[in-house]
């Protein structure tokens, strides 16, 4: 690839800021604390010109050695690393030190140098992925993951955060805090609830923005109607948007699901023409409020960490997103280049649950990713799972901010008296309490509801 010094983007020239360059540089020869203004916003490979870069490069030296910075020891660091010729000697030194018009506005001139450095990355970064365009012997989803990194690595460096004064988070903490004193709604606006009165106390009132959650069972225990109900309700009572990506069971199946939980009917009689005229005559609304929840599926069977980031992304470009659900956790794949062999499966979980949790506060929505429990629940007298029992990596308690495990004692004890019970213990809760809530659960009807309220309509 040319020298991107050398190209020309669309007749222009490369974008520069020769005239900050030189200030920032001899504010900094000035000021022995300026470094620390602007040396966690400014890179080497910010300054355009190879003089300027050499002598911020020498500066950055003094500075990891804790030595101070000013025309003497720039200029005898630059000797030692054999620059000071090739800069234009002390002249050159003396003369950015001169020129600087107020040493005081250096953070600003380092803007505008780390403004058209980012312009230049920009120009770089869309050479190269003409270049990826090329490479047709490579997979397309490695391609597309490349270049969408090429572009995702400029703003990470142009956006830093900074350190924040306390007395700066504690006002705006106040200010949220008094909306909510005189709002008590506004405490759970963002958040996005379950449907399950007992639950949602548990949790806070629903799942912030930014969390990973953790839905955990052994098969068979209801965490993907469970999922699934959360879905619903904040699509269909709530009008959030909600992505579904399903890696085992297909679209059909999932919408069959929903529809019985929604027609409150035994899937059996769908399934096999057994509806009464009143459950016929009910489908067509049932249907049309399904059909206008913001609700989208994807069923692509072997989905690796590329194609759902790529997904989601688009999602909520195109159509907004409000919280993603992935049944379930363990079959995904890394996928693509990662460099991590096939047989070492907790590492690989480990970098999953890792992308989940940087996706969940990227896209600033909250994730619910199921995930199966290992066998060794099935040898215990109580089976009632716990934390460790988190198939295939420890990485996924550390990594999730939620973790629901669930247990119903009537599929073990066929004649257990705490029928169509299902505990859902919070078993870690990030910003809030654990604890175990129990709630109803039809299984035929795929219906869940609040205990008390969900045995009366049984019984």
């Amino acid at each position: 690839m040319p020298d991107a010094r050398n190209v020309t983007y669309d007749s222009k020239m490369m974008p520069t800021a020769n005239e900050a360059e030189r200030s920032v540089l001899g504010c900094l020869l000035l000021d022995k604390d300026a470094f620390y203004k602007v040396g966690d916003l400014l890179e080497v490979d910010d300054f355009y010109h190879d003089h300027h870069q050499y002598v911020y490069s020498a500066i950055v030296t003094l500075a990891q050695k804790a030595q101070p910075i000013d025309m003497v020891t720039v200029a005898t660091q630059l000797e030692a690393d054999g620059k000071l010729d090739l800069v234009g000697g002390p002249e050159l030194l003396a003369e950015v030190q001169n020129e600087v018009p107020l040493p005081t506005h250096i953070f600003q001139y380092a803007q505008l140098v780390k403004h058209r450095s980012t312009l230049r990355r920009l120009i770089r970064a869309g050479t190269e992925v003409a270049e990826l365009g090329y490479q047709a012997d490579k997979p397309a989803e490695e391609l597309l993951e490349a270049a969408e990194k090429r572009i995702f690595s400029i703003s990470q460096t142009f956006l830093k955060d900074r350190f924040v004064h306390l007395k700066e988070i504690l006002n705006a903490s106040y200010e949220k805090f008094a909306e909510i004193h005189e709002n008590p709604e506004l405490a759970t606006k963002n958040r996005i609830p379950t449907g399950l009165r007992d639950l949602d106390q548990r949790v806070n009132g629903g799942f912030n923005p930014s969390d990973l959650v953790i839905v955990a069972a052994r098969p068979s225990m209801g965490k993907t109607a469970l999922a699934l109900e959360f879905a619903q309700h904040a699509a269909v009572n709530q009008g959030k948007k909600v992505g579904i990506m399903s890696l085992e069971m297909s679209k059909e199946q999932l919408v069959e699901r929903m529809f019985c939980a929604q027609l409150e009917i035994d899937s059996w009689k769908l399934q096999k023409g057994k509806l009464s005229e009143s459950d016929f005559d009910r489908m067509g609304p049932v249907m049309d409020r399904m059909g206008s929840a913001p609700i989208y599926i994807d069923d692509s069977m072997g989905s690796s960490l590329v194609e759902l980031r790529a997904k989601v992304r688009r999602l909520q470009m195109e159509q907004g997103l409000d919280m993603l659900l992935i049944d379930y956790l363990q079959l995904m794949s890394v996928g693509g280049s990662s460099g991590f062999a096939s047989t070492n499966r907790v590492q690989e979980i480990s970098e999953i649950s890792r992308s989940l949790k940087q996706l969940a506060r990227e896209l600033h929505i909250p994730v619910v990713a199921l995930s199966q429990l290992s066998r060794g629940v099935e040898a215990r007298d109580d089976k009632r799972p716990r934390l460790s029992d988190l198939r295939d990596s420890g990485a996924i308690e550390q990594d999730a901010d939620v973790v629901m495990m669930l247990y119903r004692d009537d599929y073990y004890n066929p004649e257990s008296d705490q029928q169509n019970q299902l505990e859902v213990n919070v078993i870690k809760h990030r910003n809030g309490s654990v604890g175990k809530e129990v709630i109803f659960f039809d299984r035929a009807r795929m219906k869940f509801a609040d205990l008390e309220k969900g045995m009366v309509n049984m019984y």
